[in-house]
């Protein structure tokens, strides 16, 4: 069975600016459930975690003081949003989503968390939207039970991942790979143990050749037993915040891609939704539904 992170706190808790690209947390479960893709047995509502886990990945003064609402002002500010102590909370929840998830994906092969992505928030610091980084959490929970031991985190947001990134720059149990818009934030990348940038308009046949040709070869290279998949739908070509081109049809075939990829090697994969700021939010709707629809016609 799909199992799908999902907790009312998504959606509630973001200041007044910020809530249209948030509304997809809301209407993306209801869209999966009214279409036939998912029932309400897909979902489960993930919890407060264990802080353990979170200071494996974060330096605890930061994580402490964002417990806390100490964070200075400077540093505040490069996270975007007024902080409060429900915005903390729903991180720390959406982190237990994807800790969860990682459970679920073991059990059946693939699972999703509806949030997450947090990829730019490093280990003493948090960025763009960003304050904990709950895949890069994911990973050092699984490490932690022994569950997984050599991780391939696949970052295709349109953003680089740098937070996750940095975290992960010293260690050769988690390789970090990252395709994303050269032209895009951040604009000072960090060092990925594979980055590749993509020029501004970047078609879909362009785009899926060079995934197409570097992934089988990475997971060969690697040889990895657990796999996060950062499935970003701001690469499409209607992205406020993107500047690639791929149509909603594309980012589909990428899904179906890094999906079917995963399934046919038998390496369990973990899904966060990460970014998607189409102006219709129909467009970000159905582009993230898609991910949905591919896993469950590819595991089920």
């Amino acid at each position: 069975m799909l199992k799908i992170a999902y907790h009312p706190i998504y959606k509630h808790t973001l200041p007044e600016g910020h809530r249209f690209p948030m509304l997809k947390y809301d209407l993306l479960p209801k869209q999966l459930v009214h279409e036939g893709t998912c029932e309400e047995l897909n979902f489960f509502e993930p919890e407060i975690p264990n802080d353990k886990y979170i200071v494996a990945v974060h330096d605890p003064e930061y994580f402490y003081d964002l417990l806390n609402i100490k964070i200075p002002p400077k540093e505040a500010r490069k996270i975007g949003f007024p902080l409060t102590e429900d915005l903390v909370e729903r991180e720390r929840i959406i982190a237990d989503g994807t800790m969860k998830a990682c459970e679920f994906a073991l059990k059946y092969g693939v699972a999703m968390n509806i949030a997450g992505g947090t990829h730019h928030a490093y280990t003493n610091r948090g960025e763009a939207f960003c304050m904990l980084n709950d895949q890069a959490i994911g990973a050092r929970y699984l490490q932690a039970k022994k569950l997984a031991h050599k991780i391939l985190i696949i970052d295709l947001d349109v953003h680089q991942g740098n937070g996750t990134a940095e975290i992960f720059q010293n260690d050769a149990s988690v390789f970090t790979f990252s395709m994303h818009g050269k032209a895009n934030y951040p604009f000072k990348k960090e060092q990925s143990d594979l980055d590749i940038p993509l020029e501004k308009g970047t078609s879909d046949a362009k785009y899926l050749s060079i995934l197409k040709k570097t992934l089988p070869k990475l997971i060969d290279q690697d040889r990895p037993d657990f796999i996060f998949y950062l499935c970003g739908v701001d690469v499409i070509e209607t992205d406020k915040l993107g500047t690639l081109g791929l149509t909603v049809e594309g980012c589909k075939e990428r899904d179906r891609f890094v999906l079917e990829t995963c399934h046919q090697l038998q390496i369990p994969v973990q899904c966060s939704m990460g970014g998607g700021y189409s102006p219709d939010i129909k467009t970000i709707v159905d582009a993230h539904a898609n991910t949905f629809r591919m896993a469950q016609h590819i595991y089920f």
